[in-house]
């Protein structure tokens, strides 16, 4: 008996080891510079010297997935395409909100900055009031950028709603921005880097409001995935601190890898004079604190995305 008990604990044993070992870890993230980390570690997965891959073992395969903004890679957590990603904090604070803390956790802090409200040039705009009936252009509806214009338009005195308002804040994909931009078609955009200086260096585009201090990516994962895996989780997280690190240390490396990868997941030419002007508007890190989510839980209260403060006690983790 006690030797088929042996043989069974043994036999389990290399399950576990072999499920171990043939790992696929979905990871999402945006094609912006707000999103650095993952755009070093895409490219260096695409040429074969995957920087995660090294630091999570044998058998650990990073698949990336590409998304226009937060509340899409939200989606892909919660439809369980995807186990972890870089998001804005404003997503990811909705979805914990609504699903009653169940189903993410913020495991890391990414970057700060690198967004800006920035207006045609040759409009009188200045404050919140000039924006009555104007339109302004956010990447994707309850994203970062998005709360953030809605709130700074409240908070001046415009009346706001999702569906419109004294002034018509319009989600719009960051490509779809630049075009109308140029046609002069929308009056200003809220948006993140690169998208902010091309929109100053291709078409003259003024910023306005230009927040270099407030988280603009951080590190979730689902609840699943770290009640299962929460070992590879603790490795990601650390591999991400040192990629941080080094991406500090080697920005002229760094920003040829962008390049690179912003190239192979947009199809088109990227200057790397463009990557080099919005790098100095960003400012990588990997610290979170409930203090300033709590701020960002009082723009999504103020633009009419939560209704009420959740309880963030849960929101971040140190797996």
């Amino acid at each position: 008996m006690k030797r088929l008990l042996f043989t069974l604990a043994a036999g389990l044993a290399l399950v576990l080891d072999a499920r171990a070992e043939n790992l696929v870890l979905r990871v999402g993230h945006f094609p912006n510079v707000t999103h650095v980390q993952a755009l070093v570690a895409h490219a260096l997965s695409r040429q074969g010297k995957g920087w995660f891959e090294q630091r999570l073992g044998p058998g650990v395969t990073i698949q990336w997935y590409s998304y226009n903004a937060g509340p899409a890679a939200m989606e892909g957590i919660l439809a369980n395409t995807i186990d972890m990603t870089y998001v804005g904090p404003s997503p990811a604070l909705n979805v914990y909100s609504r699903s009653g803390g169940r189903e993410i956790r913020i495991v890391s802090g990414a970057a700060d900055g690198g967004s800006a409200l920035v207006v045609q040039p040759d409009e009188n705009l200045n404050t919140p009031a000039d924006f009555r009936g104007k339109k302004i252009a956010t990447p994707q509806l309850g994203n970062t950028q998005d709360i953030a214009c809605r709130a700074w338009l409240s908070a001046g005195g415009l009346k706001i709603t999702q569906l419109g308002g004294e002034a018509q804040v319009i989600p719009t994909e960051n490509p779809d921005q630049l075009s109308l931009f140029k046609l002069k078609q929308i009056d200003a955009a809220w948006t993140v880097e690169p998208w902010v200086s091309r929109l100053e260096m291709e078409a003259g585009g003024k910023p306005l409001v230009v927040d270099k201090r407030s988280p603009i990516t951080v590190l979730v994962t689902s609840v699943k995935f770290l009640a299962d895996h929460r070992d590879i989780v603790s490795k990601f997280v650390a591999a991400n601190r040192e990629l941080t690190a080094w991406i500090q240390q080697h920005p002229a490396d760094a920003q040829k890898l962008v390049v690179y990868e912003l190239a192979a997941e947009t199809n088109g030419k990227i200057s790397p004079a463009l990557i080099a002007h919005a790098w100095d508007s960003i400012v990588l890190t990997n610290d979170v604190s409930l203090p300033v989510m709590q701020t960002f839980v009082a723009s999504a209260q103020a633009a009419g995305f939560l209704r009420q403060a959740p309880d963030l006690s849960q929101l971040l983790v140190q797996p």
